[in-house]
């Protein structure tokens, strides 16, 4: 089977999406298919396993570590050259656009993902009026798809209740050799200065819709109860708001954005991880975490809470609610016997989420869509 794939960025590491869809495509190698990838946004290539085209882009207003893709005439001919049996679909951007019009001209299955809640944002820039015209779009472009894939029943519902049709969940995995707790490090832990200290894990772009604004709320909230002797908040990641997070939480450490083995060793080396974002679909990093042996503390909004409700691994709070995630954190502050119990359960949780097994499912799902056309052909 030969998967054409098009992604709004091709980075790896970049985000939870990002390594979401290059676990997918080592996924499909391995089970034998050929692919090709085209995105706007590409890092330099490991092996030659993957064809990997760039289209022409500028960068996003607001945003500018993301870009706006372009589809020209050479990228049909590139596709017409690969001869796709299945197109994947990532961003419902411009070029998705056309990668799905290309498909459907042709009578090309075609599957698009529900990884980013895109409309979410808009109102953390002051444009919450262009939701609705936002959804709009969204849902035309998915229904127009043979198979749209949410990550979790959450979303299925949100999606089902717009107009969405042909939804089917595609969960999400981790990688439990790169995620472990046996990454822990007390030299980087010393390296933080937080030797007898809890430390709370942040991971993330640094803006408003991941609700940093909660998180600088809650590091105010520790220093002012006096607790600054007991707790070190580790910032992971990097983005436009970091200046005012450095001013608001002196004492915090910054690590700027952890790639390869760097990322695992801080998610170890951290006690709980705080996540307090309403804007998530899946939330691939409270997997990750778990799988560290980090119990979470999330929001009661978007798909993190899912995943800590059925680990029972950590404590959902109301969005936004500073008491409640304050309450939460102290929880387990100061219980070392539930933070452990917690900590098990992540663990046990993890250890069922291998890619191999979540992304084999949506392989077996394209093929027969693949032999379906096969034989109507």
């Amino acid at each position: 089977m030969k998967i054409a794939l098009y992604a709004g960025t091709y980075v790896k590491d970049k985000d939870g999406a990002v390594r979401s869809i290059y676990q997918l495509v080592a996924s499909m190698i391995r089970s034998g298919h050929e692919v090709a990838v085209w995105s706007p946004d590409i890092s330099a290539q490991e092996d030659g396993t993957v064809s990997v085209h760039k289209v022409p882009s500028l960068p996003v207003p607001l945003y500018r570590d993301y870009r706006i893709g372009f589809y020209l005439a050479v990228n049909e001919r590139e596709l017409d050259d690969f001869a796709p049996d299945i197109v994947h679909i990532s961003t419902p951007d411009i070029v998705g656009g056309k990668f799905l019009r290309y498909a459907k001209k042709r009578g090309i299955p075609v599957g698009s993902v529900f990884h980013t809640d895109f409309p979410s944002y808009l109102s953390y820039y002051h444009l919450g009026f262009a939701s609705e015209a936002l959804w709009r779009h969204l849902v035309r472009f998915y229904n127009s798809c043979d198979v749209v894939l949410a990550p979790n029943e959450i979303v299925r519902s949100k999606l089902s209740a717009r107009g969405i049709r042909n939804i089917e969940v595609w969960s999400r995995g981790v990688d439990k050799e790169l995620f472990d707790p046996s990454h822990r490090s007390e030299a980087l832990r010393n390296a933080w200065q937080a030797k007898g200290k809890t430390v709370f894990i942040f991971t993330g772009r640094f803006v408003f819709y991941k609700d940093i604004e909660v998180v600088m709320d809650l590091y105010q909230r520790f220093m002012d109860e006096g607790y600054g002797d007991r707790v070190r908040f580790v910032m992971i990641g990097s983005g436009p708001e970091e200046e005012l997070m450095r001013k608001r939480m002196p004492d915090a450490v910054f690590t700027g954005y952890l790639t390869g083995s760097a990322l695992p060793e801080a998610y170890a080396s951290g006690d709980v991880f705080l996540f307090p974002s309403t804007t998530e679909a899946f939330c691939n990093v409270v997997l990750e975490a778990l799988a560290s042996g980090l119990p979470a503390v999330v929001s009661d909004a978007g798909g993190c809470m899912e995943l800590v409700r059925r680990s029972q691994a950590g404590i959902v709070a109301r969005a936004g609610d500073i008491d409640q995630f304050f309450s939460a954190c102290l929880r387990l502050l100061n219980d070392e016997d539930e933070l452990r119990v917690m900590k098990s359960r992540g663990l046990s949780f993890a250890e069922n989420k291998s890619w191999t097994a979540i992304n084999g499912e949506l392989i077996n799902r394209y093929q027969q869509m693949s032999e379906m056309r096969r034989a109507n052909h």
